[in-house]
């Protein structure tokens, strides 16, 4: 069976990376640069971004997670959680 990552935390618990659509990846560091960064040239390829959990509060945490898990799983899973 195959993995879902749609969430990954660094070893130091400063950075959240999280799945996002790579279309909209400027829009996002643009707007809020003190919040959320490009991930690492390896991943730039993946639709991810990273977020300074410094500067993110518990309401949009918790929107960031369910919008990148919805991204990630299948369509029966989302309309089956939804």
């Amino acid at each position: 069976m195959g993995r879902i990552v749609f969430l990954s935390l660094s070893p130091d618990e400063t950075l959240l990376g999280f799945a996002y659509p790579k279309e909209e990846r400027e829009a996002l560091m643009a707007g809020e640069p003190d919040k959320f960064m490009m991930p690492i040239p390896s991943d730039m390829r993946h639709q991810w971004v990273l977020a300074r959990l410094s500067a993110i509060d518990y309401e949009e945490l918790r929107e960031l997670i369910a919008d990148s898990w919805r991204m990630c799983v299948p369509k029966k899973a989302r309309s089956e959680y939804l």
